[in-house]
């Protein structure tokens, strides 16, 4: 039995999919009660939270393998990096390790570290800690960012590009470093770490697609295949910081956040073979991997 932790979430539902359609039993990590995407998921469902040792320990019986995805990217009032993504990860690897589990799968992100001044990234590296410390064996996969159907880093860009009617702002000279990988190809490097444990035991595995593009020219990439023309406008990075806090206070969903923004001066890159190397497979590149959103767009029109 695999327990995937953030089931419901963005890559969750794609990694439950796929191992579900290999044919793996796999029980999902829910935390909302009212089942509203249980139907969805098609695994064995186990209530629980990730800040809940009870619930985790319930969760984690008969399990040999663990997937832990839950982590959130944005902190609100009384959601904290240091609640979730560190406490979160400690809970659960605690309750994997009383339950005797054989494999623990930490999905974790490149460019997880230890510099407090970068607040997602440290709280990713103390997570990525606390699964190194423990008596666990484990494989930490660490994505660049991630991009597909469903709302992630993307959507986000778009959300950029759409805020202004003939302009999109570029932060400083746009020239941070990212190697987009598609939420099917995370799925499909994690299902193959389970069928084959042996060759992945004990690794912590940096994985991004096959270019090296910077945000400028994903943001070009992204323009063109949803047909969207604006002109771009670079905008010094301590001004973008001024306007990232202003939007944080009049929007309840801003397209980005200080710490976010922060997080561009840090390249997010790796082996540009790094996927093929590891699992013997060429992931997609971005641009065939966006069709998604020209059709999303389309259907958003039409209603």
């Amino acid at each position: 039995m695999i327990l995937v932790t953030g089931a419901t979430g963005y890559v969750g539902n794609h990694v439950v999919k796929t191992l579900i359609n290999a044919g793996e039993k796999v029980r999902c990590l829910v935390r909302n009660a009212n089942g509203k995407n249980d139907n969805l998921l098609g695994g064995e469902i186990a209530r629980g939270d990730i800040t809940d040792p009870v619930s985790l320990a319930v969760a984690c019986t008969g399990v040999t393998t663990v997937v832990h995805l839950v982590a959130i990217i944005r902190e609100q009032k009384n959601i904290t990096f240091e609640d979730i993504n560190i406490k979160g990860t400690r809970n659960i690897v605690q309750a994997a390790q009383e339950s005797g589990v054989k494999h623990f799968i930490h999905i974790s992100a490149l460019g997880a570290g230890k510099d407090p001044k970068f607040k997602y990234a440290y709280s990713k590296g103390m997570a990525e800690a606390a699964v190194l410390a423990s008596d666990l064996q484990y494989t930490i996969l660490q994505p660049s960012v991630i991009f597909g159907p469903g709302f992630g880093f993307m959507d986000r860009l778009l959300q950029a590009l759409r805020m202004t009617p003939t302009i999109v702002s570029v932060p400083g000279d746009g020239s941070a470093k990212f190697q987009p990988i598609a939420v099917k190809d995370v799925a499909r490097c994690v299902l193959e770490i389970i069928r084959q444990p042996e060759k992945y035991i004990n690794k912590s595995i940096a994985i991004g697609g096959p270019e090296h593009l910077t945000y400028e020219q994903m943001l070009d990439v992204l323009m063109q295949v949803t047909e969207i023309k604006k002109t771009k406008l670079h905008i010094p990075l301590p001004l973008v910081r001024i306007g990232a806090v202003l939007m944080q206070w009049f929007l309840s969903d801003p397209p980005v956040t200080p710490v976010e923004l922060s997080q561009l001066a840090l390249d997010n890159t790796t082996d540009i073979n790094a996927v093929e190397k590891h699992f013997g497979f060429t992931p997609a590149h971005y641009a065939h991997g966006l069709e998604y959103l020209r059709y999303k767009l389309k259907n958003q029109k039409k209603h």
